[in-house]
């Protein structure tokens, strides 16, 4: 069966998993639960008490926003700590070291740690694999880096030591979000995550601002490393006139695709300064012109890469700026700044009050509620300004708020597919080395790893991922994991919980805890027992024992409504 997930905008068709002959059909009345998830997406009412209530099961709405999800473990230190002494020590606790084991699992992964150059040299494309072959030199297939990658996600979410970190890596990357689809950026989005994302998520805006303008994947992705001056002359003229079938050897050479041979047109580009200004800074209706854009533009020209193919590093080509006065939302950008044009620009915008108010609604809407009230995205705002965009006092203004704690904001949130599965491995305890299939169920959901197809990311709110044939990805995928169906990944079910009798009650009420965190609602207990009686009644009609069926119950638990909430 095919099946298309809407994901968001300009989302692919995905193909989708066939169903497991364990009947879904029998499990439509849980699929009716789940697509009532997205419905009743309300603003939060604004807070008028400015005392904090955290109210009951305090540390796991906190877990559920901000470690993807509670484990024993996990809760029991929140309870230790408190919320506060929580939150504190996930922000002090930066480069912290991973245990023994993640750090073993990680070694496995040897991409990891190189650079775009080894990258490009030990994983070639298949021109450049068949050109090592004749020299007589081994590479890798490039499809590895991409697996790689995934897997140390997955792996550092659900057992490395701060998962407050892995969550804001998450949500950088998909702010300031490059596609390892196109082109060359397969090679560069390592060095992306590792050395632009991740040190700057407890740092300044301004600063993870400019690391991402820098970088070539994003110069690549968005094209801004082909944006000349206007005027400039085309050496390919010259070059021509000289030798026709000479291969140019302009200062941006070509990126190397079979469908892009042809040298690349010189001129204005205009894509790096929109997306700056619409989604990375300002917002959509941050106040900006279409005059900006391109005065925007024109400040980065020259902004560009040294080699895409082969040394993939920031490089300046004074040539190709224009030196001419700019002005961007009414300030003056002077005559031959040079590379300084775009690092005014950058300033401008990480100070601007419509950049703070725009990043205080995408964290409000990320980590409180798909319509997050007025008041609370305006007094993350004004500390975003108050602290020149320390990103540390951010987080600190959107937890300690009453919004946060309020009752209408737990359970509001919808988990993406990503958080889905982490938050499933972690309450599993599940023992992962992430292979192929479990990449590739994450894509089946709708959220390919490193490859959302639109500079605007992955969406970070409930309608898009909460769909039929979404939801019957998120089924078999849970089915699968409790059943030991996936390759890799190991569940012991029995040391999750001990029923108080062996009943499928008792085991829906032991693991319905274990799971969540809190016992499942009347609904879905009331569902889960339905689909185990079905199951009994089927298996008597055979002629066959009937024991409960363990998997199946953490497996439905797994996709209850509850479960996918946070």
């Amino acid at each position: 069966m095919r099946r298309v997930v809407e994901a968001g905008r300009n989302f692919r068709p995905v193909r989708g998993l066939e169903p497991m002959p364990m009947r879904i059909a029998s499990l439509c009345p849980l699929l009716v639960v789940l697509l009532s998830c997205a419905k009743g997406a309300h603003p939060l009412p604004s807070a008028s008490e400015p005392a904090l209530a955290f109210g009951p099961d305090a540390e796991v709405h906190l877990l559920q926003r901000l470690a993807f999800g509670p484990t024993p473990a996990s809760l029991e230190e929140a309870r230790r700590l408190g919320v506060r002494g929580w939150l504190e020590a996930r922000l002090a606790s930066v480069a912290a070291a991973p245990s023994p084991a993640l750090e073993a699992r990680l070694r496995d992964l040897p991409t990891l740690t190189l650079s775009t150059r080894e990258l490009l040299r030990d994983y070639p494309a298949k021109k450049g694999r068949e050109q090592a072959l004749l020299d007589g030199r081994e590479t890798q297939r490039p499809v590895l880096i991409g697996l790689e990658l995934s897997a140390a996600k997955v792996l550092r979410a659900v057992e490395g030591p701060n998962a407050l970190e892995e969550v804001l890596v998450d949500f950088w990357f998909n702010h300031f979000n490059v596609s390892a689809d196109k082109g060359a950026v397969r090679w560069m989005v390592t060095s992306y995550e590792r050395d632009v994302i991740r040190p700057h998520v407890f740092g300044r805006f301004r600063d993870l601002l400019g690391a991402t303008a820098k970088h070539p994947a994003m110069l690549f992705y968005l094209d801004n490393w082909r944006s000349t001056r206007d005027g400039m002359p085309d050496p390919r003229e010259r070059l021509a006139r000289r030798r026709a079938s000479m291969t140019l050897d302009m200062e941006m050479d070509d990126d190397g695709d079979d469908d892009e041979a042809s040298p690349p047109k010189l001129g204005l580009n205009e894509n790096y300064a929109r997306e700056l200004l619409e989604l990375h800074t300002l917002g959509v209706d941050g106040g900006y012109t279409q005059a900006d854009v391109r005065e925007v533009a024109r400040c980065f020209t020259g902004w560009s890469i040294r080699r895409p193919r082969k040394d993939a590093e920031f490089a300046f080509r004074r040539r190709a700026h224009d030196t001419a006065a700019k002005q961007v939302l009414g300030q003056a950008i002077p005559a031959r700044g040079g590379v300084e044009d775009g690092e005014r620009v950058l300033d401008l915008l990480a100070r601007h009050p419509a950049t703070a108010r725009h990043l205080a609604l995408k964290l409000a809407r990320r980590f409180v509620s798909d319509a997050p009230p007025p008041a609370l995205v305006e007094r993350v705002a004004k500390a975003y300004l108050d602290s020149d965009g320390d990103l540390r006092t951010v987080y600190r203004a959107l937890v300690w708020s009453p919004e946060f704690w309020a009752p209408e904001a737990r359970g509001a949130k919808v988990k993406t597919p990503f958080e889905f599965v982490v938050s499933a491995l972690r309450a599993t305890r599940a023992d992962v080395t992430v292979r192929p299939r479990l990449v590739q169920a994450l894509a089946r959901m709708g959220e390919p790893l490193y490859r959302a197809p639109a500079p605007t990311g992955f969406p970070e709110v409930a309608a898009p991922w909460v769909n039929s044939g979404a939801l019957v990805a998120r089924l078999n995928f849970s089915l699968d994991l409790v059943s030991g169906r996936l390759p890799g990944t190991r569940v012991a079910l029995a040391s999750l919980a001990t029923p108080t009798s062996p009943t499928a009650e008792g085991w829906v009420d032991a693991l319905g805890v274990a799971l969540l965190g809190t016992p499942p609602s009347e609904e879905t207990r009331a569902t889960i027992l339905s689909a185990l009686s079905r199951r009994a009644q089927s298996a008597s009609a055979e002629g066959e024992p009937a024991p409960v069926d363990v998997p199946l119950i953490a497996g439905l638990l797994l996709g209850s409504p509850e479960f996918q909430k946070q």
